[in-house]
């Protein structure tokens, strides 16, 4: 695929407000956990991170050997430093130590009334060291009601209940349920530290993934979310490196929702969407850990790869680089070389294979079809939100005609293959998680982060469709092949020239964005390539 080479240079657009995050919480020497964590996440999504310690530990990655807890009246002091000069637009808080600790921030609390509050109670690590004093339970139960969202691990959760620990993620689930009614708030019930065959099922909450998944889970039986329990699915991550992702987690959801909420006009109530908010975190976070071994820190449980997305500057290649931004096509080459390890993996799977000799099975190209369908109508709300937020009058009018194709043209091909068989079908899992992270983006408030991430599906869908065409071409174009007039569809030209105009704008864009707007342009679009894999592949799994 080509780009043009006269790509148009938009007028930059104000930049967005940068969320104000305070960590409350302990230190970890190591670099991997607690505020220097925190500090590493609050930053990777955009936010200026502050600190007030709680606690000095002297740990590395394979565990806690010491822990000093300061006067409780100097963390006072801290925190009444930071909020009588600076506004605090979210607070994450992690290891409180004891129960005078506990009560300062809890007091600090009810005076300066964050907008955003996440408590992170961290009482047992993922090595099994105990980090808050027994004595200290009672004072962390009066803290919760403060929290706006509260991140337990399983062990944690089960703390806090006074409950042995869950064995299985349904299990996990209702003791979120109990947790959430105890304090009044929403509880994040994390399927991390479950087994993989444990958390892998499914259960009457929603999907949480094939077996080895990897899910989350908001809950709530207040009425503050869509459903008492949404579960976000997701891919669990195969390495030993997971020191710090608790602290992680929670400190990059306190950020996402500040600047959701700073985004909005300060419009959004103050509970905001935890959902949105951990649909962007959560690939982010698999990411970090998929990357984490590039560190190699430690002989133990590593830490996460907080900054895998921002690509690392020469010396040729700093500052003035950055500032000056890609030249014309250089954007757009760099995503289709990222992608090419995701082009190989498509056309070595078997549903391409057979679709392209004619071997697939109907019912895996029914599953195929129906999926696509789903896909497409929610694919078109994401389009027609590009238009809403394209900054031109020509990007309005070309992504509002792609998201008008995908209804009236493609879809009504779909129809009249399934011949009404689509009715009642459900999304799969891999087609939730796609359109999810395609919401995602949008809600991001970023144009250019919302253009890359729907470009794989014009440019990966149009790469693979002309290669199976000209096989399909090059076989002699029989007649008997059952799948002979779909293949035909894919030599469409207004779809290649629709393509090569999604991939000119998405080069515009980055070309008038910051380097810190174009890395998450490139973590978006690789993002939905791994997505377009996993379309391809899912007949084979679900049909």
């Amino acid at each position: 695929m080509t780009t043009s080479s006269f790509l148009p240079v938009f007028p930059a657009k104000a930049p967005a407000p940068i969320p104000r995050v305070l960590s409350i919480a302990g230190s970890d020497p190591s670099g991997g956990a607690g505020i220097q964590a925190d500090l590493k996440s609050i930053a990777a999504h955009g936010g200026y991170g502050m600190a007030a310690i709680t606690a000095l530990t002297a740990q590395n990655t394979r565990g806690v050997t010491a822990v000093h807890v300061p006067p409780a009246g100097f963390l006072t002091a801290q925190l009444d430093a930071i909020s009588e000069d600076i506004t605090v637009d979210a607070v994450k808080i992690g290891m409180l130590g004891d129960a005078a600790v506990i009560d300062a921030v809890r007091s600090w609390l009810g005076k300066a009334r964050p907008a955003v509050v996440v408590v992170d109670p961290v009482m047992v690590s993922t090595s099994g060291d105990r980090l808050l004093q027994e004595s200290g339970e009672a004072a962390l139960h009066a803290l919760l009601p403060y929290a706006d969202l509260i991140t337990p691990n399983l062990a944690e959760l089960a703390v806090l209940l006074g409950e042995p620990c869950a064995r299985d993620w349904a299990a996990a689930l209702e003791q979120g349920k109990r947790l959430a009614a105890l304090t009044g708030t929403t509880v994040l019930v994390k399927g991390g530290h479950l087994d993989a065959g444990g958390s892998g099922g499914s259960s009457s909450y929603g999907e949480a993934g094939p077996g080895g998944g990897c899910p989350d889970a908001l809950v709530n039986t207040a009425g503050l979310l869509a459903r008492d329990v949404v579960v976000v699915p997701g891919e669990r991550v195969p390495t030993r490196n997971s020191h710090g992702t608790g602290c992680t987690l929670s400190s990059a959801l306190a950020t996402v929702q500040a600047a959701a909420i700073l985004q909005a006009g300060n419009t959004l109530p103050a509970a905001g969407d935890w959902e949105a908010a951990l649909r962007v975190v959560k690939p982010w976070l698999q990411e970090a850990l998929r990357t984490s071994g590039e560190l190699d820190v430690g002989t133990g449980s590593g830490p996460v790869h907080h900054f895998h997305h921002v690509q690392p500057h020469t010396r040729d290649h700093g500052a003035a680089a950055a500032a000056r931004g890609p030249a014309a096509g250089e954007f757009a080459a760099a995503l289709r070389e990222a992608a090419g390890g995701d082009l190989d993996a498509i056309y070595g799977l078997d549903f391409i294979r057979g679709l392209a000799d004619g071997t697939l099975a109907q019912k895996e190209f029914a599953y195929y079809l129906a999926q696509d369908a789903l896909y497409l109508n929610g694919y078109s709300r994401v389009l027609a939100r590009a238009a809403a937020m394209a900054p031109t009058e020509a990007e309005q009018l070309f992504w509002a005609r792609s998201a008008q194709n995908c209804l009236e043209v493609e879809s009504e091909l779909h129809r009249s293959w399934l011949d009404g068989r689509a009715a009642g079908v459900k999304p799969g899992p891999v087609t939730k998680s796609y359109v999810d992270h395609l919401l995602a983006a949008s809600a991001s408030g970023s144009y250019p982060v919302l253009v890359a991430a729907v470009l794989p599906c014009f440019w990966l869908y149009a790469e693979v469709g002309e290669a199976l065409h000209a096989r399909f071409v090059a076989a002699g174009a029989p007649e008997v092949h059952p799948y002979a007039e779909w293949l035909r569809t894919y030599a469409d030209e207004e779809f290649a020239a629709a393509t090569r105009q999604a991939v000119a704008y998405a080069d515009a864009a980055a070309r008038a964005s910051s380097a810190g707007e174009r890395d998450a342009m490139v973590l978006a679009f690789r993002q939905s390539c791994r997505y377009e894999v996993d379309f391809f592949d899912a007949p084979r799994l679900h049909a």
